[in-house]
């Protein structure tokens, strides 16, 4: 497969992030692109340990993809989280093998809160629940709608 068809036909499984300040949400898809599995979320605390807990996902669920949800605003411009998920993209972009691509996640904990409800989850039970189901969102998205998707570059210097 060549670079152009990798672009346009990530390889899976996928590994999905959800970025937050705390915790970073996660989600694995099987190697068809069928099935998506909420993990339990990672303690965000600095670049490095990000790092290591991201390479050991990868490494677990032998990931060939990974998506990062994009946190951009309502309107569809850039803000300081979104910006902060790029810089954080494109980090991780310089530091694996596998291609890393970002991916609009507006509204996923809306509908992450809604899906854990509707699943009969106890409100006390959703925010242990909702990073994951967030990454899951957006790992769907990103399977689902291929025309949105953002190929995260990493230029040489």
């Amino acid at each position: 497969m060549n670079h152009h068809q990798a672009l346009l036909q990530p390889a899976g499984p996928i590994l999905a992030l959800d970025l937050g300040d705390k915790l970073v949400g996660a989600a694995v898809s099987d190697d068809r692109l069928v099935t998506i599995n909420r993990l339990p979320p990672l303690k965000r605390s600095n670049w490095k340990r990000l790092l290591q807990d991201v390479v050991t996902l990868i490494r677990r669920y032998d990931a060939q993809t990974v998506v990062i949800g994009l946190p951009l605003r309502l309107d569809g411009s850039m803000g300081d989280a979104a910006d902060k998920a790029r810089q954080v993209a494109t980090n991780l972009a310089k530091s694996i093998e596998q291609p890393v691509y970002l991916q609009d996640e507006r509204l996923t904990s809306f509908e992450a809160t809604e899906n854990l409800k509707t699943e009969g989850h106890r409100p006390g039970e959703i925010p242990a629940l909702i990073d994951g189901e967030a990454a899951a969102l957006i790992l769907r998205d990103f399977i689902e709608t291929d025309q949105k998707r953002t190929p995260v570059t990493t230029c040489p210097q």
